[in-house]
């Protein structure tokens, strides 16, 4: 059973057009995350793109790029293209590494890693952390998750979840939610069987993924389970803005 991370890293984005190829500290994004990625006990890293002049970035830099299709809907997606063309074997783990998360710390993926290695009846896991403040819970941009026995997924969303029917006003909503201790912010890294992976984009879009817009909802829609982690590292969050970029370089320039 081998072990290896697969980076998308899709050069359209919607919101900052160009975002692999943004430069943090003088160095463009997808260098930074393919950089991580080789310091974790992967096997590999691979980045896969949909641009040559991102392909072109990341051989420069020593790393090693597949060119996947363009059209691809998700992430998942073009991840699965990866391993069917590298010919990797249905119990091969694979980590998908968002190519927008410059700042991730190497030893949550071997979190990850060293979880699935362990429970072999699972076949899709991801991460989370606590949520600790009121911005984060109201932001629809963070992604909260329902953690049940077996440290499984119940639910993921958009919204505060689970809502206390008491509250009143946003304060007392966070504060009742605080005192359930289940607030917590999905970190949207995967970990996946290659055979699970293949299960997972086969399945295609669900109703609750379409109407979210969270891949990782078709999952639970299908009644698979899905492990969730702890991070045993605070996770700073991903560049996905103009607002994003300034604030990782402003860090990576303070380090």
């Amino acid at each position: 059973m081998a072990m290896h991370v697969v980076i998308p890293a899709r050069y359209a984005s919607s919101r900052l057009p160009g975002k692999p190829l943004a430069l943090i500290n003088g160095v463009p994004m997808i260098v930074h995350v393919a950089a991580l990625a080789s310091n974790t006990m992967a096997d590999d890293v691979v980045v896969a793109v949909d641009d040559q002049r991102v392909l072109d970035v990341v051989a420069d830099a020593g790393y090693q790029g597949v060119m996947t299709r363009a059209d691809h809907p998700s992430g998942s997606d073009r991840v699965m293209q990866v391993a069917d063309e590298m010919g990797w074997g249905d119990e091969d783990l694979v980590i998908n590494i968002q190519g927008d998360e410059p700042m991730l710390p190497p030893q949550i993926v071997d979190d990850l890693l060293k979880a699935m290695v362990a429970r072999a009846d699972i076949e899709m896991a991801t991460l989370s952390e606590p949520i600790t403040n009121r911005r984060d819970f109201l932001d629809p941009n963070v992604v909260k998750v329902l953690v049940g026995d077996g440290l499984r997924a119940i639910n993921f969303s958009r919204a505060p979840t689970p809502y206390p029917r008491e509250s009143i006003d946003d304060e007392e909503l966070f504060d009742a939610f605080m005192q359930s201790d289940v607030a917590r912010r999905h970190i949207g890294i995967y970990g996946f069987r290659v055979a699970g992976l293949r299960t997972f984009v086969n399945l295609g879009e669900s109703r609750l993924e379409r109407i979210e817009k969270l891949e990782q909802l078709r999952w639970i829609e299908a009644g698979r389970d899905l492990l969730v982690l702890d991070v045993s590292q605070s996770v700073p969050g991903g560049v996905d803005t103009p607002e994003d970029l300034a604030r990782v370089q402003k860090e990576f320039v303070s380090r």
